[in-house]
């Protein structure tokens, strides 16, 4: 699980974080925010991919999310380890709704979040936020269709508000594709 033959691993293509400063999009070198962030700012400081999402990095989210092979959460965790520079920064899972847990086996996010944390020394918030509605797969939706979908769906329980207080976060999901889940838990954490 924690290994690949040479040519998967050369056709990963490692992000270096230097596109847009809000969603890491490629951009030009006189840029800092691409042209969509600028006509609908995210609710999120700013995303660290770790690689792109090509053949290669999808058929090990697939393997890991729908095939049950969690020990792929070392493997992703400690790609995403050279993006986490702030100490004790925060280290949350996007969550899934206790359906979709219970039918998956396991939370994705949380794996990675969990191994993240080992690997970083940063602490970790397993429940720092609550999924209270069940929501369709986002899978084949377009970006306004996800962000309804997932509209009001996060919420933080008040007796963990205080844990967010002045605190960098990192927010872990296993993909980012429009970011309406990111931005639905950003707007949920900025406001806690």
């Amino acid at each position: 699980d924690d290994q690949l033959c040479v040519a998967c691993w050369q056709s990963l293509e490692f992000l270096t974080n230097t596109g847009c400063e809000r969603c890491g999009y490629p951009v030009t070198p006189n840029e800092f925010i691409c042209a969509p962030c600028l006509l609908r700012p995210p609710e999120h400081d700013g995303v660290f991919a770790a690689v792109s999402y090509g053949d290669i990095a999808r058929t090990i989210i697939l393997r890991f999310k729908h095939g049950g092979r969690i020990g792929l959460a070392k493997f992703i965790a400690e790609a995403m380890l050279r993006n986490v520079t702030m100490p004790d920064a925060l280290i949350v899972p996007v969550p899934l709704h206790r359906w979709r847990i219970w039918t998956r086996g396991f939370n994705q996010s949380a794996l990675v979040a969990s191994r993240l944390s080992a690997l970083s020394g940063n602490p970790l918030l397993l429940d720092g936020i609550a999924r209270s509605t069940r929501t369709p797969l986002l899978r084949g939706l377009g970006a306004q269709e996800r962000a309804k979908a997932v509209r009001g769906v996060f919420a933080i329980d008040t007796a963990k508000r205080a844990s967010f207080s002045g605190r960098p976060i990192y927010l872990i999901d296993d993909v980012y594709t429009s970011g309406a889940t990111t931005n639905a838990c950003a707007k949920v954490l900025k406001k806690a």
